[in-house]
């Protein structure tokens, strides 16, 4: 069975059509709406013969989900599913809207910038551990609650009443940042860009001359882990041409994890990365250590020296 030439599923999210789409709704003998889709962008929900209809005639099927049973059959029998990239996202900051707005959630209306904070640090590392557990599920779900925080800070600024702004200029400066930043994609072309080494030097000259900076450590986050923040202050001064030779001496514990944490980074590797690596690898082992002893019948909160190395697990 397949359907007529005309017939189109169009996936909505939120208030948005695929402009796409728009001929195709005109042009339709039916427009029916389907999976969670407002009834007000069709003439009726979708009918129980809607798959004989659409052999026929050119309908038109509007539809919040893709997986909605109606969707899936006319898909199935070739019909064009007609989707835009980014919809959600609009559909997710109208819900952050509601939630802040009146009439929505009390505990959302009371929040600030400040109270969040703690939340954006915790919702970042639970996506780092997502991505290192190779977590696909998790790593969804993390992203998702990472990007609550963004629409959930942009609608509080949207409030401020000395510089307000919205998530549309949060991601309108966004995308001036990525376009002017990657003149050999959207300009083009770029004789200093020739692979990704180069395209990530050229990337700082011109946040360089964005910002006007002053130093070659402006714009370093200070407020990120230690070992993280010695290895990207080491990146940016080499990129100034700084001696090795100047970087912190040997007279205290800080100063010889800040020249290790440099030397990894300049050696092109990621410090940060891999203690949490050895981190990770040091608690499993010492889980299985403590299993192991448990096993024995042996209490893990009493373990000695001999016991503890009896039950370390062999690499």
């Amino acid at each position: 069975m397949t359907v007529h030439r005309g017939t189109a599923v169009v996936l909505v999210r939120g208030e948005t059509v695929p402009a796409a789409a728009v001929a195709l709704l005109r042009a339709a003998k039916r427009v029916y709406t389907a999976g969670g889709a407002d009834p007000a962008l069709g003439d009726a929900p979708a009918p129980a013969g809607l798959l004989d209809e659409a052999v026929t005639s050119p309908i038109v099927l509007v539809s919040a989900d893709a997986a909605d049973p109606a969707a899936a059959a006319l898909s199935a029998a070739g019909a064009p599913v007609h989707d835009t990239l980014g919809t959600g996202l609009v559909a997710a900051a109208l819900v952050m809207d509601r939630l802040r707005s009146p009439g929505g959630c009390p505990w959302d209306a009371e929040q600030t910038h400040e109270s969040l904070r703690q939340y954006l640090v915790e919702e970042c590392f639970e996506l780092l551990e997502a991505i290192e557990e190779g977590d696909r599920p998790a790593l969804r779900e993390e992203l998702g609650d990472v990007l609550l925080q963004v629409l959930f800070h942009a609608r509080v600024a949207q409030e401020d009443t000395d510089d307000p702004f919205t998530i549309d200029d949060v991601a309108d400066a966004l995308v001036a940042k990525l376009v002017g930043r990657h003149p050999h994609v959207f300009a083009g072309g770029d004789p200093a860009v020739r692979d990704a080494r180069s395209q990530e030097h050229r990337w700082e000259e011109l946040k360089q001359q964005e910002k006007r900076r002053e130093s070659s450590v402006d714009g370093v986050a200070l407020g990120q882990p230690a070992l993280a923040l010695a290895a990207k202050l080491a990146q940016r001064t080499a990129r100034a041409g700084f001696p090795g030779d100047l970087l912190p001496g040997h007279d205290s514990v800080g100063a010889r994890l800040f020249d290790l944490a440099a030397l990894a980074k300049l050696a092109g590797q990621d410090p940060e990365g891999e203690l949490r690596s050895v981190a990770r690898r040091f608690a499993a082992d010492v889980r299985a250590a403590e299993n192991a002893a448990r096993a024995a019948g042996i209490d893990p909160a009493r373990m000695d020296h001999d016991t503890w190395r009896r039950h370390w697990p062999a690499r």
